[in-house]
Order: structure tokens, then sequence, then C-alpha cells
């Protein structure tokens, strides 16, 4: 598998030692061994490496800070400690919130990075100008005397985030004082109350708020709701959302043939069937029929506010609300398309594929994120939610995520313990 130590008289390998893609073509992984809490991946290289000799570089120019030797680490040194020190703090440990960590971060990744930023693609103002004259062979310096240093250490435990309550269980909880009128998970067994089932979030807590300020009229669902708070509609909403989808148990009195051709008129906005595909317009399949006699009338008369409504229920008579309640009582709901959220652990799962287990990426183009500062990770992640910062992969993993889950991912990442992994290059026997 061959010798390490000869490489290392070679010069290959000194405080700096490689780090090799693991999807480089190139190479193929050979063994893990550890020492000291160290761990070394030793891979078998596809022609053997001398220190007379400039080694081919495989993969792509960013490769390049892998084959650093200690000479090219005290020249990185000196330009970090010229360029970068002043924000990323000496040896890479950051004290100024907002600014990341660069301590033993991967090296390809810093070189990408870095790069990034001279060209614009990456903006920041202080950080374009630092690095705006510096050579690709200054920018691989640099980005291998970071990588050669001891990381920061863990940050602590922000417990009061870690602690946040799962959503949904956090909803059934506050759902609890609901069920005696709208019934278990949200199916009315009550005439004249609404099932809960089947409506998008966006639209029960509107409903919801409405209430509880007054725009629509009832005092004991505005005496209910006067304490709730704004995190609590939410997750009121997303239990029900999540809920197995069935029809109101209350007897509909109407013509079902004569209320379905006058839903035509319906269809545009609450769907073919009374299952909307607007978040903001409620789903009408499976509602108790009495409830939705009521909400038309309050439409007609006024009682309740909306331009939207106000109109088509002022052409409704009596008859034609009752037929029309009917037929959307007797179809079937389904819920409506709600991402069950996921935990902590198990976003961080989805995360370390890329990043390492704990964070410890184990890929020299793939950034380290375990001890990173936690106000810069959460900033990191916004990014590439709102598309400040742009990557496919990221914008995919980012774009659902919650306020929440940023947080609570951030803190996760900054308390996790940074490892030092070593890449050994060795030649093949």
């Amino acid at each position: 598998m061959g010798r390490p130590a000869d490489e290392a008289k070679n010069g290959l390998i000194g405080r700096t030692l490689a780090f090799v893609s693991r999807s480089s073509r190139r190479f193929s992984r050979g063994a893990l061994v550890t020492s000291g809490g160290v761990a070394a991946i030793l891979f078998w290289v596809g022609c053997p490496l001398s220190a007379a000799a400039q080694p081919v570089i495989p993969g792509g120019d960013e490769l390049r800070a892998l084959y650093a030797t200690p000479e090219d680490v005290a020249d990185g040194k000196r330009l970090a400690e010229a360029s970068c020190a002043g924000c990323h703090g000496a040896n890479g440990i950051s004290t100024t919130p907002g600014v990341p960590h660069l301590a033993a971060q991967r090296p390809a990744y810093l070189y990408l990075e870095l790069r990034a930023y001279q060209s614009g693609a990456r903006g920041d103002t202080a950080m374009n100008n630092a690095v705006k004259f510096l050579s690709d062979d200054a920018l691989s310096k640099v980005a291998a005397y970071y990588a050669s240093l001891d990381p920061a250490p863990a940050g602590a435990t922000n417990d009061a985030t870690l602690a946040k309550p799962d959503p949904v269980q956090a909803g059934k909880t506050a759902a609890a004082a609901c069920a005696g009128c709208h019934g278990e998970a949200g199916i009315s067994k009550m005439p004249g109350t609404p099932s809960l089932v089947g409506l998008d979030p966006q639209y029960l807590v509107a409903a919801m708020r409405a209430y509880k300020n007054g725009q629509r009229k009832n005092d004991m669902m505005k005496s209910l709701l006067a304490t709730v708070s704004d995190a609590d509609l939410n997750n009121i909403a997303l239990y029900y959302a999540l809920q197995a989808a069935g029809r109101a148990q209350n007897p509909a009195v109407g013509d079902q043939a004569a209320g379905k051709a006058a839903a035509a008129a319906c269809a545009g906005c609450h769907g073919d069937q009374g299952v909307s595909g607007n978040p903001a317009t409620p789903s009408l399949a499976g509602q108790d029929a009495q409830y939705l006699a009521a909400a038309l009338r309050g439409y007609k008369d006024g009682s309740r506010t909306d331009a939207a409504m106000q109109a088509p229920a002022a052409a409704l008579d009596d008859t034609a609300i009752k037929n029309l309640s009917a037929y959307y009582a007797t179809q079937q709901p389904e819920p409506p398309k709600v991402r069950k959220p996921f935990t902590s652990a198990e976003w961080a799962q989805r995360c370390d594929r890329c990043h390492g287990i704990n964070g410890n990426s184990t890929d020299p183009r793939s950034p380290a994120l375990a001890a990173q500062r936690v106000e810069y990770l959460e900033k990191v992640l916004n990014d590439y939610r709102t598309g400040v910062r742009r990557s496919p992969a990221m914008a995919a993993m980012s774009a659902v995520l919650t306020e929440q889950d940023v947080e609570t991912l951030a803190a996760h990442y900054a308390r996790q313990q940074p490892r030092a992994f070593v890449y050994i290059i060795v030649a093949p026997k």
C-alpha cells in the first residue's frame, strides 16, 4: 500500500497533509486508521510522486492546495497574516460575529470560494477587495495554510434553540381544546361546526386570525383564540393538515344533483368536487353541510366579508344554498399537499451526506460545518434559501427550510466537536 514515512521524507507530507477527493477517478480509498484522535485516510495514487517533480493534479486546479509542501504552507501563512487575520482572527479562529472560522476548513473548498470572491460570483466587498490581486498560486497556499490549522472549539449549546418542540406534536397539544367542537383529528361530529381536516395551513391560519381579531364574528372563537400565539396557530394548522381526511359525520339536507350543477360556478376557485389547489382558498369537499350553508348566508347578508364571495352568494336562494352544501358535504376530501417537517436530527442526517458525520466533511470540496460560528451558519442557510448565494444542491435542500429549521440546524452544527482528518497519498506497490 506504500510507505507514508517515505512520502513524508520527500516533502509531500508536512504539517499539512494532502487531501484527496473521494470522487476523483484517479484515486481510490485504501483504509482508515486513527491515532491520538486524528483520523487518517490512506489513498492509492495512480502514479508515483516525488518532491523533485511538480505533480500532475487530477480533478481540477482547486486540488493544487491538497499537494501543499511545508514551504507552501509557510507562504500561505504570511499571506493570511497580511490579508485575512484582521477579520478571520489569528490562526483562522474568528472573534467577529458573522465572520466564519477558517481554521481546519477543507482546502479545495476554501480555494473555490476565494476564486468565487475574486471573480465576483460571490459578493462581499471586503472579500472581493482582499483577494482581487492574488494569484492562483497565492490562493492555493492560503487555502492550504488554513486547512493545516487546528479547528476552533465547539460552540456552547443553545438549549433554548435545541429544545424547541416538534411543531406537529405542539399542534396536537394546542388543538386538544378544539376537539370538543371540531371532533377528534378535526372531523366534525357536531352539525354547524366545521371540520378542520383537508384545509391548507395558509387558509386555516388566516381563518383563525380573522376570528381572533374580530374580522369573523364569533364570540366563542374570538375568546378561545385570544391567547393563542402565532406559533401555535401555525402548529395547529399544520397538525390538522397532516391528519387523514374524512367527511364530516353529520346529515346533509338538500338535492345533491342540483347542488352538483350549481357547483360548476364554484370550481374555478374551490376546485373540482371541492378540492382546492390554492393554499389561500378552502377546500369544501367533506365539509359539514350546515356550516357551509351558514357561511354562504353570512356572505350573502354581509356578516362575513369577502369581496370574491359576496357576489356569488348574493345570487343564491336558500334552496340553492342547501343543495350546494349537501353536494360538497358528500364529496371525498383530500389532504393538502403539506410535508411533515423533518426533525432537526432528520435534517442533520441529510446534511451529513455531503458535509460528513456531525459536519466533519471528508470531501475536500465540501465545507466542514462542525464548530462553525452559529450566526454565520444561519446567514449562509438563509442566503441559500433566498437565492443570495447560489448552488443548485443547496437551493434544493434549503428551499423548504423554515426559520426554526435554520436556527436549529445552525445550533446543531455549531456545537459539534470538530475533527482533524488527515488524507495521506501513498504510492501503489
